[in-house]
């Protein structure tokens, strides 16, 4: 996909964070751009900008656990700029109570709580799953050229990670099996799976918009200890407008790999190396301290 003026992108979890700057992005490209996110606030509050900015905006609130709220997001979409050219399947959370908790507890997957488990693979595999349910149909039914974006995470291609990293598997899966089958059939849609790193976001803050029906969301972590180690996972983390930039060359290029942090590569190629070794899974052993010392000599990590 090439030619964005005009044109109309949908975006979830778009009020803030990666979703907020994918919006804007495609926004400076001159495309209509529909702002989708649980949080109304929020979502009333950049609407508001974007329009003071005289960007073509409407925003739009979901639940994308709900399929009929995207439903209705594809149908308030239609109604006001026509045809859907890029969706962006963005909404996710994780919770205290996973195993990617930060710190890291001695949590095992059988004991995270069945309400965590639902309510993260809900958001971040489930709702994905819906979007492209809904939306496909549709791209597909007007036969211009398009592109779907799901948000993974490096997660993904990582062995562990609990409850999060399950689920990010999954939307890797389900966008590869996209990717290929709208290729072989000829479409002029295609797909990608982004797989960041940190990147910063309020993704450690995603148990405000935990529901109740999932159980209680555990309260926030007091102690000077955890909000130091939070901080340092993201101190000079990389900024979402240039995941944006990137999802918008991978849209162009029609790649189905975003991976934003280059510098963590070596990660992903050991996890593949022990996989073909046929032993124990890849435990990357990198430290927070390590992490910021390679930020600061300018890797991507």
């Amino acid at each position: 996909m090439r030619e964005f003026a005009g044109k109309t992108a949908v975006v979830t979890g778009a009020a803030s964070g990666m979703g907020l700057a994918f919006a804007r992005r495609f926004a400076a490209e001159g495309m209509n751009v529909v702002l989708a996110d649980i949080e109304q606030e929020a979502l009333d509050v950049q609407v508001r900008t974007l329009e003071q900015e005289e960007r073509s905006v409407l925003g739009v609130t979901v639940d994308t656990m709900r399929r009929e709220t995207l439903e209705e997001l594809r149908d308030k979409t239609i109604a006001e700029f026509g045809n859907i050219h890029i969706l962006c399947n963005n909404a996710g959370v994780t919770s205290r109570e996973d195993t990617l908790a930060m710190p890291p507890e001695a949590r095992g997957v059988w004991e995270i709580p069945d309400g965590v488990w639902d309510w993260i693979m809900g958001v971040n595999f489930r709702g994905v799953l819906h979007g492209v349910q809904v939306f496909m149909p549709h791209m597909l039914e007007h036969g211009e050229e398009g592109h779907i974006v799901n948000t993974a995470s490096l997660a993904g291609l990582m062995p562990g990670g609990g409850a999060y990293g399950v689920s990010k598997h999954a939307v890797l899966s389900l966008t590869e099996s996209l990717y290929d089958q709208l290729a072989a059939r000829g479409s002029k849609i295609s797909a990608s799976a982004l797989c960041p790193g940190v990147v910063q976001t309020k993704i450690f803050e995603a148990e405000r918009n935990r529901p109740a029906e999932f159980g209680s969301a555990p309260a926030a972590p007091a102690d000077d200890a955890t909000a130091a180690m939070t901080a340092l996972a993201f101190q000079d983390a990389m900024q979402p407008d240039a995941v944006a930039e990137l999802v918008m060359e991978a849209i162009v290029e029609q790649r189905c790999y975003i991976l934003p942090h280059t510098g963590l590569d070596e990660i992903v190629r050991e996890r593949a190396e022990h996989v073909l070794a046929r032993g124990a899974p890849y435990a990357p052993n990198l430290s927070m301290d390590e992490l910021v010392e390679r930020r600061a000599a300018g890797e991507l990590v």
